[in-house]
């Protein structure tokens, strides 16, 4: 697969996650609450970007579709995680916003990408 402009905007979106992700937590107290939401959300914010890097480098439609899915459960996931932070009041709001704000980006956009990708597998021959 070639790179395109849009391809490499979700590339460098989701590198910039992973490292706010990573910003995120390490602010974080060393209470076990806090250690253990962080590292959920430190493993699945960091993997949507190899995930989604690997659906670039995709050998067939069909992979290209598995690779965006896990790409879109590991987005949702760590959305699920920053509610906990944010719900639990491990973290402030203020922290978080930034993150909840992408991470709901990044799903729309993976999502769309997704439903482009099924399309695509749809009217393949």
């Amino acid at each position: 697969m070639t790179r395109t402009s849009p391809e490499r905007g979700l590339e460098v979106r989701t590198k910039r996650f992973a490292l706010e992700v990573i910003g995120l937590y390490s602010t974080l107290s060393r209470s076990p609450v806090a250690q253990v939401l962080g590292r959920q959300l430190l493993r699945s914010g960091t993997s949507v970007g190899a995930q989604y890097r690997e659906a670039m480098r995709a050998k067939s439609l069909a992979d290209l579709v598995s690779n965006l899915e896990g790409s879109l459960q590991e987005i949702e996931e760590t959305r699920y995680w920053l509610e906990l932070l944010l719900e639990s009041k491990t973290l402030a709001g203020d922290k978080l916003a930034s993150a909840i704000n992408e991470s709901d980006e990044l799903v729309a956009m993976l999502a769309a990408s997704v439903r482009t990708a099924k399309r695509s597998r749809s009217k393949a021959p």
